[in-house]
């Protein structure tokens, strides 16, 4: 508490009328007036009440529709630099405001002393004279996951959030964000609102957004509650406080006769073919995304046409040290991912083995990923859970701090432990194409991560380890942080009832308040990657609907949702859609996929199709089985029995009773011995109907993705 209780004192400094530069460095040397010293002793001592009733200022911001700049380009090179532009504003530039990289807390800022106090002295003071001198380290709650979250001199609010705003458009020129800001009392950080008292909780805007019998403890969750709906109100281009709506909103012209930029949306500025063959025409905000997108991927190459251009007066946050290369002044992904590895030895051999990690480089295209997957990728797609209900019980401006870098620090580890358990890395065999056939021979790491903020990851993996990826991603998240005990949960829950599987281990039925669910898109290298990421969420949607429903019935872990997308004509329009219209069917009802999973039941189906491998099933009953499913529930049945009967492999016959039909198709009636298989059961709420599900089409689908051989079925 200590930490921000100096930038609460700060702000009451900062208040008082004719506070010289003296006076400030006597504060940040420690000394403190008798009036500030019986503030934080009360403070301390959890005595406070209504009389201190110093003015806080208080301002929220971040990058809104941060996907739309990140995918509007379909080069893995432009969009690792948007997301790279992005993380710098974010973990660099905003804390610099605060003079970050003299503080512990903010190492990408030390590693950038330079550049951070450049920012100060000539950006910042020159759009917001006056501002950074209001501004320390101890001020800031969180600044992860692309937002802001900090305390500032209530007399500068609005001058920050312009600034926050400012910002982004100045380094993305296209990129939409938000910031604003509102004045508490000091007694209202501790203590909540004043004007929450008498709130009706029977009204039905309120029962609207709470559960019945809960209602929102007091707080400091109030006001970052408050902060958010404000937060909103401005995005939707609402005018809050006199301040212009949106300050610095992007616009560029364009003429029907100048040529585009390989969005189409901007005028093309440069004409290149050095270094970047695939790429010819780019607009300003595109150069920057490309040239941010090589510096990342440790390639200098930019010079060759970057430098040379008019618009490099714009860098892309590079040291300022002339005796070392020109590098990005923030680590890539992969950068982040082998300092874990040497961080846990035991992992990094099992990741490398005998691999020389010296000569592994970074992926520069899905196709390099896809390579490692007979020409498939997956877009995995995670999201946390439960966040929300949890920060609603969060009292003060400290635990909140703690919650947002616990939960950043779950994300980061657990998404590098998942692909480090799972990937090795990848030398690259049977690039055709002339602007990729040098690669051969290459050995990378097979994986692009996006982006991880805060509790969202998107990462690309081959897709014959996706799964797994994603199923470790979310148990380590919850293991991660049940290292802390106020993470854990006594809630309990009927396993029967939750998961449709029986796995062959025990489970162990303690659960972590927080959870991550995935959304996991298996698509050919080919397509393209707005399209991709678009149907990836949609998939992580479904798997949160379906958390949010096992919630209500005591189940507080993740889920999966998953889909195997052989061609990209095979989805008209959504995957929900596609579902509904040629996997579901009436009399009786039935479904021909098992998605959205729990994570044991993910477990479980992975298990099987490993067993089913194992025993070398033959491939061309699989298929048959698979396309006897639509006729209807009993000739599956039938069918399915004929097959498993006909079997000459005792060892394959077996694989389908102990590892299919035992763990997957039991009745519901304990004292029913036999079994539905392929089919599962499953009551339908408010109904006494069944449906029938099979997870068989499934296990087809991902039979031949995960063994690496692509079978055209």
């Amino acid at each position: 508490m200590r930490y921000l209780l100096k930038g609460l004192l700060w702000c009451i400094l900062q208040a008082k009328e004719g506070v010289d530069d003296s006076a400030r460095k006597e504060f940040q040397a420690g000394k403190l007036s008798p009036e500030l010293q019986e503030i934080e002793s009360k403070i301390l001592r959890n005595q406070v009440t209504k009389e201190l009733n110093y003015p806080i200022g208080l301002v929220y911001g971040g990058a809104t529709k941060i996907k739309q700049y990140v995918f509007e380009s379909d080069k893995l090179a432009a969009i690792r630099g948007a997301s790279g532009i992005l993380d710098r504003i974010n973990l660099v530039d905003l804390p610099a405001f605060f003079g970050c990289e003299q503080s512990d807390l903010y190492p990408h800022c030390q590693e950038a002393k330079g550049y951070c106090q450049n920012l100060r002295s000539t950006w910042l003071e020159r759009h917001f004279p006056g501002l950074a001198a209001v501004l320390i380290p101890e001020l800031i709650i969180y600044s992860t996951g692309g937002n802001i979250l900090a305390f500032c001199p209530y007399q500068h609010i609005d001058q920050l959030a312009d600034a926050i705003e400012k910002r982004y458009t100045y380094e993305t020129l296209t990129a939409n964000s938000c910031a604003v800001g509102a004045v508490y009392k000091l007694y209202e950080i501790f203590l909540g609102l004043d004007n929450c008292d008498n709130i009706n909780w029977q009204h039905p805007l309120i029962q609207a957004n709470f559960p019945p019998g809960q209602e929102i403890s007091k707080g400091f969750n109030q006001l970052t509650t408050q902060l958010a709906i404000r937060f909103n109100q401005r995005r939707a281009g609402n005018v809050l406080d006199n301040r212009p709506s949106r300050a610095y909103p992007p616009h560029f012209d364009t003429h029907p006769y100048i040529q585009r930029d390989t969005t189409e949306k901007r005028s093309a500025v440069i004409i290149t073919q050095a270094s970047l063959p695939a790429v010819s025409c780019l607009s300003e905000a595109s150069a920057r995304q490309f040239v941010t997108g090589q510096l990342l991927k440790r390639d200098d190459s930019y010079t060759q046409w970057y430098q040379q251009s008019e618009l490099a007066d714009w860098q892309p946050g590079i040291t300022d040290d002339t005796t070392k290369p020109q590098k990005s002044i923030l680590k890539s992904w992969v950068t982040k991912f082998t300092e874990f590895l040497s961080r846990h030895p035991e992992i990094e051999e099992k990741y490398y083995a005998g691999v020389d990690k010296s000569g592994v480089e970074e992926a520069r295209s899905v196709q390099e990923i896809g390579n490692a997957s007979n020409k498939y990728i997956a877009f995995i797609y995670a999201d946390g859970n439960n966040m929300g209900g949890y920060i609603q019980n969060i009292q003060t401006p400290d635990q909140y701090q703690k919650f947002s870098r616990d939960v950043l620090q779950a994300t980061e580890q657990s998404t590098y432990y998942a692909l480090a358990q799972h990937l090795h890395p990848h030398r690259i065999t049977g690039l055709t194409d002339r602007e990729q056939r040098d690669r051969n021979n290459t050995t990378i790491h097979p994986f692009e991560i996006i982006t991880i903020g805060g509790d969202d990851v998107l990462v690309i993996t081959p897709a014959n380890k996706a799964l797994e990826i994603a199923l470790t991603l979310c148990e380590q998240f919850e293991k991660e942080l049940l290292k802390s005990s106020e993470y854990i949960s006594q809630q309990r829950y009927d396993f029967a009832q939750i998961h449709r599987s029986r796995l062959r281990e025990a489970i162990s039925q303690q659960q972590c308040q927080l959870s991550i669910s995935a959304g996991v898109l298996i698509i050919p290298q080919t397509t393209t990657i707005y399209y991709a990421q678009d149907l990836a969420q949609e998939l992580l949607k479904s798997a949160k609907q379906k958390a949010k429903k096992l919630k209500e019935r005591g189940y507080l872990g993740g889920t999966i949702d998953f889909f195997v997308m052989k061609s990209v004509t095979s989805i008209a329009s959504s995957i929900s859609e596609f579902r509904r219209n040629a996997l579901e069917f009436s009399t009786p009802k039935r479904k021909l996929y098992g998605a959205p999973y729990t994570l044991i039941e993910i477990r479980a189906l992975l298990q099987t199709i490993e067993a089913l491998q194992q025993s070398k099933f033959p491939k061309s009953q699989l298929y048959q089985i698979r396309s006897l499913l639509e006729q209807s529930k009993q000739a599956a049945m039938l069918n399915y029995r004929y097959f498993r009967s006909r079997l000459s492999n005792a060892a394959a016959k077996n694989i389908l009773v102990t590892d299919f039909e035992e763990v997957w198709c039991q009745p519901k009636d304990s004292q029913n011995k036999g079994n539905l298989a392929p089919w599962m059961t499953l009551a339908e709420e408010n109904s006494e109907r069944m449906t029938y599900e099979t997870i068989w089409r499934e296990i087809v689908n991902l039979y031949s993705i995960i063994n690496g051989v692509d079978e055209g079925a």
